[in-house]
């Protein structure tokens, strides 16, 4: 149906797993997709597989925890497909495994705040502005459902930072809404991406299966799904949302 027509989406973090995902269906649904990684194969490779759907779509490379890079980032976005309509702040990792709150290190909680929360905080920063003029945009930010459902086996800075995500979406989402912006935030649970299907043991992976009241776990296209439903005008009317993509994991 091409329900994004000629609509220009960054996807950022978007060389593999969920981001590769929603670049994938975006394009296949008429956007104009612009992936954003720091692995330049990875990127070749999506990129490839757009283009041989027939769809339009672009690399760009950037440190995302540095706005001078991002700002580098959207005028060579903008110098070849035009402003951003649909922005995908999905880029984020965990670099601190669970353990006792008094053991994380400075440098690990550090760290992973800035490629989670800065980096999407900054990320959306630059590209605002230009829709607040054009008085319209799409803002879908990528959280998890660990921040959803904390545990004493939480990754403590990603939850923290992860937390913090939901809740600059839901200020972002009230301050503009006047000017005919929406911003959404998804929060998977556990994803079968390409890295936890190697890294996750079968044996676990059954083990969080039956955390699930859907007995399954998700996908990269499940997350894609609920992105492109908030990126099309069949959400139009809703912003502010936290969006559970958990098989209903966050109900037990």
């Amino acid at each position: 149906m091409n329900i994004l027509n000629n609509k220009v989406a960054l996807v950022t973090g978007s060389s593999r797993g969920i981001g590769a995902a929603i670049a994938r269906l975006f394009a296949q649904e008429g956007a104009k997709v612009v992936v954003h990684g720091r692995d330049t194969s990875a990127m070749s490779s999506v990129q490839a597989d757009i283009e041989r759907a027939g769809g339009k779509v672009m690399c760009v490379t950037a440190d995302i925890t540095k706005f001078g890079e991002i700002e580098s980032m959207r005028s060579q976005i903008e110098e070849t497909f035009g402003p951003v309509d649909i922005l995908i702040a999905n880029a984020g990792q965990n670099l601190v495994m669970p353990g006792p709150f008094e053991e994380i290190s400075e440098e690990g909680w550090h760290a992973t705040i800035n490629v989670n929360l800065t980096a999407t905080f900054l990320t959306i920063k630059s590209f605002l502005p230009g829709m607040k003029e054009r008085k319209t945009g799409n803002i879908i930010t990528i959280s998890s459902a660990a921040a959803r459902r904390p545990t004493s086996r939480s990754p403590i800075p990603y939850t923290a930072a992860k937390a913090g995500i939901q809740i600059l979406t839901q200020i972002v989402a009230a301050q503009v809404g006047p000017y005919g912006i929406r911003a959404n935030c998804i929060t998977p649970e556990t994803i079968l991406t390409e890295r936890n299907q190697q890294s996750i043991p079968d044996e676990q992976k059954q083990s969080l299966v039956e955390m699930h009241p859907i007995k399954r776990l998700g996908t990269p296209e499940d997350v894609a799904s609920a992105a492109l439903f908030l990126a099309s005008e069949d959400a139009a009317w809703i912003t502010g949302i936290i969006l559970d993509v958990a098989g209903g994991s966050v109900l037990v």
